[in-house]
């Protein structure tokens, strides 16, 4: 592979970088605030391919005593357009239904702890899936008891039964876990994947070691909506 060809790459990977993060395409893989790293590394990446490359093509041609070997490490620049390509043709969707279902039937780590704040105000009170969980869990100060809570989260079928779920991450969806709360009550055949405004109330006890830490609410409403433009909690 030529010198030429592998600048044009890089330039090509710079690009992809500046592209997802010039819109919210970025999202579906790392948090918001990365944002700025992206954009940063993107812009490095495609100033020095440049730089490179403009001075390869105006200085004198260098003499290189290496040998063209065979084999792999020709082709390894070529991986560089992997990435490039998988953004631009397939662009893969935020982690969803499957990924939970590979997860296993547990909730990940909860926080044990028994020192929660107050819900938020108002009727119902809007809570991520996350928060739900832990408090069903370990709040034993019981603040959900007979509350409504809205979450907002993907569908996730276990066979018959329908689960309500989000997907939280620390850094990237590398490191995602989901959260999951089982919807008790006419719900009716949703979808996996669709985006659902869930109103209800948690029923007591029922997030224990035995459940896998996954609560169960009694849903007095559902709505579909569609896909946030984040779709991770953090």
């Amino acid at each position: 592979m030529s010198r030429d060809t592998q600048h044009v790459l890089l330039v090509l990977l710079g690009g992809a970088l500046l592209r997802i993060a010039a819109d919210e395409t970025y999202l579906r893989y790392v948090r918001p605030s990365h944002r700025w790293l992206l954009l940063a590394a993107g812009a490095v990446i495609v100033v020095l391919a440049v730089v490179a490359l403009v001075r390869d093509r105006t200085g004198a041609p260098a003499h290189s005593d290496v040998h063209d070997h065979a084999g792999a490490e020709r082709h390894v620049p070529w991986l560089l357009l992997a990435p490039v390509l998988v953004i631009a043709l397939v662009a893969p969707p935020a982690l969803g239904a499957d990924a939970v279902a590979r997860a296993g039937a547990r909730n990940a780590v909860v926080q044990n702890s028994d020192a929660f704040p107050p819900l938020p105000q108002g009727d119902p009170a809007e809570l991520t899936v996350a928060d739900f969980v832990e408090r069903a869990a370990w709040d034993t100060a019981g603040t959900l008891a007979g509350r409504p809570v809205v979450l907002t989260g993907f569908a996730v079928r276990r066979g018959a039964a329908t689960d309500l779920a989000r997907m939280t991450i620390a850094c990237c969806a590398a490191d995602a876990r989901p959260n999951r709360v089982r919807l008790v009550g006419d719900i009716g055949e949703i979808a996996p994947d669709t985006w659902l405004r869930v109103v209800g109330v948690v029923q007591a006890g029922s997030a224990t070691l035995a459940t896998g830490y996954v609560p169960a609410m009694t849903v007095t409403a559902v709505t579909p909506v569609p896909a946030p433009t984040d779709p991770y909690e953090y």
